[in-house]
This record gives C-alpha cells, structure tokens and sequence, in this order.
C-alpha cells in the first residue's frame, strides 16, 4: 500500500517517510559536506566536515549521547538560569520524540604524519529539527544547533541554518522556527544575520505588581520561507 496517501496533510504525511525517503527526497548530497576555508591560509588548511542524517529511531546511541554531551557543555548553564529549569532526563526524551531528526556533524580527519587516523568518527556538532505545527502554521522547528568549541567561528552553524532553510523551503513550510535564551547573544546574532527576526508569538515582557518589568528569558524567531533557495 502507498503509505503517501495524499488524503493526510503535509506535515504528517513528511513525517511518515522514512528517514531514506525523506533524505533522497528533500537532501541533496552536497548538503552532506562542507568546507571551511580560513582567510589566513599561510598557517591553516582548510578543514572538511561531513554530516549524515538521521531521525530518533536511527541515529545510533553513540551519536545520540556524542549530542547530549553538547547540550549539556554548551547550554546546561543557561537552562539551569532560566525558568525552564536543567533536566538531563526530560532533554533525553524530547530528543527521542519520534518526529526529531538530527544533523551529525563530523570532521573529516586527514591521516597524521605516521599514517594514523585519529578521532575520525568524534562528533563536533549537530542540529535537531522537526517538521511540525507551531501555532497552526506548518513549520520546521530547530529544536538544538550546538557546535563544540573547537568547531565554532568557522561557518558550520550558519551553513546548518542554511540547511533547514533549504530542508524547510523544499517540504513546502511556511517558516522555520527557533527557540533562544536571550542572554546568549552570539545564537541571536548569528541567526539575526540570515534572516530571522522575533516571531510574533516571541513572549513579551511582563510588568509585576511592583512596577518591575521581568524580561522573558527566551526569544522565539523565525523566517518565512518565501525566498531561496537558501545554498
């Protein structure tokens, strides 16, 4: 039976592929690598990173906990200031929501003078996103985009944005979508500088009973997808 059944709407019938269709479908293959080349190329080589995809059911445990470890470097500080509060258990399930599917970035490790290869399968990035409704529009949702530090300042967040861009554009949704907590500013730069702008369902600040106002500590932005393509 065609499990495509034109009858479901969009979003439900994307998210019933699997993740080999949705792939040859919506991925192109030059998606999949990516090529960072330094200005100062007296000193540095340009270094190639390769990203496979997966959804929750696919990815392997490694990789799952290699993304965990991301979030828990990269942000479990700022979860732990905000309302939201840290919760490793409640992180590891939301990331197994059936829906979820994950960019892994790995950097393609060039043999060392002895012939060696090292670290060839560490992950150093990855983005999660899922196809979805957000407020009864259909969108692609980022849910994570972390970068370890050694990776970070070369391009490879912007190109994962890029990326969600062209994924979001290709399945026909009418924006992407993202969550930040305000007090990190470089995420909100980065994503200002493609495109993204507070959505209008961003909370907006409160006044108390005091008079004091309570800032919200996390910005929802988006971008309409009306444009592109976006690589």
């Amino acid at each position: 039976a065609d499990n495509s059944s034109p009858s479901l709407p969009l979003v439900e019938r994307t998210n019933q592929l699997s993740i080999q269709e949705f792939t040859s479908k919506y991925i192109s293959s030059e998606f999949l690598t990516y090529t960072y080349k330094p200005e100062d190329t007296i000193s540095s080589e340009e270094q190639k990173y390769k990203l496979s995809i997966y959804d929750a059911a696919t990815i392997p445990t490694t990789d799952l906990n290699a993304c965990f470890n991301l979030i828990e470097e990269t942000s479990s500080e700022a979860y732990k200031n905000s309302s939201t509060g840290w919760s490793p258990t409640k992180k590891k399930k939301e990331m197994k929501l059936p829906d979820m599917k994950y960019l892994v970035v790995r950097r393609e490790v060039l043999s060392s003078d002895d012939g060696e290869v090292e670290g060839e399968n560490a992950v150093v990035g990855f983005m999660s996103f899922m196809i979805t409704y957000e407020d009864g529009k259909e969108v692609i949702y980022l849910y994570e985009i972390h970068l370890s530090s050694e990776v970070q300042k070369q391009g490879v967040g912007k190109r994962l944005l890029l990326v969600l861009m062209e994924i979001g554009r290709r399945v026909g949704m009418e924006k992407a979508m993202l969550t930040v907590f305000t007090s990190n500013g470089v995420a909100q730069r980065l994503y200002e500088a493609i495109g993204f702008g507070t959505d209008e369902y961003s909370p907006r600040p409160r006044r108390l009973r005091n008079g004091m106002v309570k800032e919200p500590d996390y910005r929802i932005m988006s971008v309409r997808l009306d444009g592109g393509p976006y690589l």
